[in-house]
């Protein structure tokens, strides 16, 4: 018996590395178009990313259950205040439980439009996320305005670059 689980734990394992290393290996790089996508917004209206072409993109991948995440809202909204007219704030939140996303995004203040929520148990299940090979959250990915992924950055790096532009 524990010889039997051990190779169901061992075959679970391999799996999920097979899976990994498929998502980082067909994931966008830097400097190719943004994989673009569809997806509803949480206030129901339709939403494809390369319509937002014209201004920068922060694709930011995160999850109300996620600690790094809530740590991170008071520099994201700082971000988008700050950069509002150049920086277009797209939020993706896996969230394993639909019922608390809207709590941490009213206690943070996301004021943006472009909110969308996945909901999946594991970050890897989420098809927007495979598509950017987002393992682990928050990741935060910056799109230019000509629909280049420029790369996964801090918010530090973001700030500077867009203050760079000018």
């Amino acid at each position: 018996m524990k010889k039997t689980l051990n190779y169901i734990l061992l075959g679970g394992i391999l799996l999920f590395g097979v899976f990994y290393t498929y998502t980082k290996l067909t994931a966008a790089s830097n400097g190719n178009l943004a994989p673009d996508f569809e997806a509803e917004l949480i206030d129901g209206t339709p939403f494809k990313l390369s319509n937002l072409q014209g201004k920068y993109v922060l694709l930011d991948f995160w999850g109300s259950w996620c600690a790094p995440c809530l740590r991170e809202s008071p520099e994201l909204v700082a971000l988008h205040n700050k950069h509002s007219k150049d920086l277009t704030v797209v939020t993706v939140a896996l969230e394993k439980n639909l019922k608390t996303w809207e709590k941490v995004t009213n206690k943070y203040g996301y004021t943006w439009k472009h909110q969308i929520v996945n909901q999946n148990r594991f970050v890897l299940l989420s098809d927007i996320a495979r598509k950017y090979g987002v393992s682990d959250i928050p990741s935060k990915f910056l799109i230019a305005p000509d629909g280049t992924l420029l790369g996964n950055y801090s918010f530090k790096e973001i700030d500077e670059i867009l203050n760079n532009k000018r």
